[in-house]
């Protein structure tokens, strides 16, 4: 069997974000930093750093300063090599290297699965990531989760879905998968259960949104029916697949993961990414040490 090289990635970054008014009231809630990183940078250089040359991004209304952030900014970059501020101007010009990028609009908010398939024309008939932009890991000397999931697919040559092992209690906050005993880190999934009870949990392995789709569920999301809320979700289209007989897999997450999308973890994200810079490091942790005191 050839096995395909994965070279492109699907980025659905066209919700509200309503979670963060008002600060997401004229921004897009992807652009909000990490520290001083656009979460949605983090996704793209996660990606690339996995090998992937080519990313369409699947956008709303109100989106124009993410394809702004990776265009190339003549300006920016003039005023930055006429003050010689060189390590600034490689960063700046960096970014909009980083991949090849297209954009397409989804006209309304129908869904993640509909959101998939407003990009299918870019995909073709080859194995894509679709990266969410609230899921940010860390791995620190280890593989990024883009190169968890590649490795992956490269084994079991299906479709794969990123897991979180999570504690019990939280099973409800999660999509968890249903899985077959193994000791595997990539296990076969039998089905889905969306935010079930403590008691209903069928594991606690919890879905995260990372995850490589195939040509088949391509197809199984364009046959996919709406719900009641009439949009269309990735999670009915791999039901639908697994209800054909078809294969689907799970990799375990080896890292840290940060739910951006949550206020708390956007947070710990961008205490994380703080910490990692020696420059401000100590400093940071002396602030941070007072702090607490102040509210004990």
């Amino acid at each position: 069997m050839n096995k395909q090289k994965i070279t492109k990635a699907i980025l659905p970054v066209a919700g509200f974000g309503t979670r963060f008014l008002p600060a997401t009231r004229a921004q897009p809630k992807e652009m909000l930093p990490i520290f001083d990183i656009p979460a949605i940078q983090l996704i793209v250089e996660e990606a690339v750093d996995a090998g992937i040359t080519d990313i369409i991004m699947v956008t709303g209304r109100d989106k124009r300063a993410i394809e702004d952030h990776f265009d190339k900014n003549f300006e920016l970059e003039q005023v930055l090599s006429d003050k010689g501020k060189l390590e600034e101007l490689a960063m700046v010009r960096r970014i909009s290297k980083m991949a090849n990028i297209a954009y397409v609009r989804q006209p309304k908010p129908l869904g993640d699965g509909h959101a998939i398939l407003c990009a299918k024309n870019f995909v073709g008939d080859e194995p894509v990531v679709v990266l969410f932009g609230d899921d940010i890991v860390k791995n620190k000397g280890g593989k990024n989760a883009v190169q968890q999931l590649i490795d992956s697919y490269n084994v079991v040559q299906k479709p794969v879905v990123m897991l979180q092992e999570v504690p019990r209690k939280d099973v409800s906050k999660y999509g968890i998968a249903d899985i077959l005993s193994s000791d595997n880190a990539i296990k076969k999934i039998t089905g889905f259960v969306e935010k079930p009870s403590v008691d209903e949990a069928p594991s606690n392995f919890g879905v995260i949104g990372k995850y490589i789709i195939t040509p088949e569920i391509i197809k199984a999301l364009e046959t996919t029916k709406p719900g009641k809320d009439g949009e269309i979700r990735l999670a009915n289209a791999f039901m639908d697949y697994l209800a054909d007989g078809k294969d689907l897999f799970g990799k375990i997450l080896e890292g840290v993961r940060y739910d951006t999308g949550d206020k708390l973890g956007f947070l710990k994200a961008t205490v994380n990414e703080a910490l990692s810079r020696e420059d401000i490091k100590d400093d940071f942790i002396h602030f941070l040490k007072n702090e607490i005191k102040s509210f004990e």
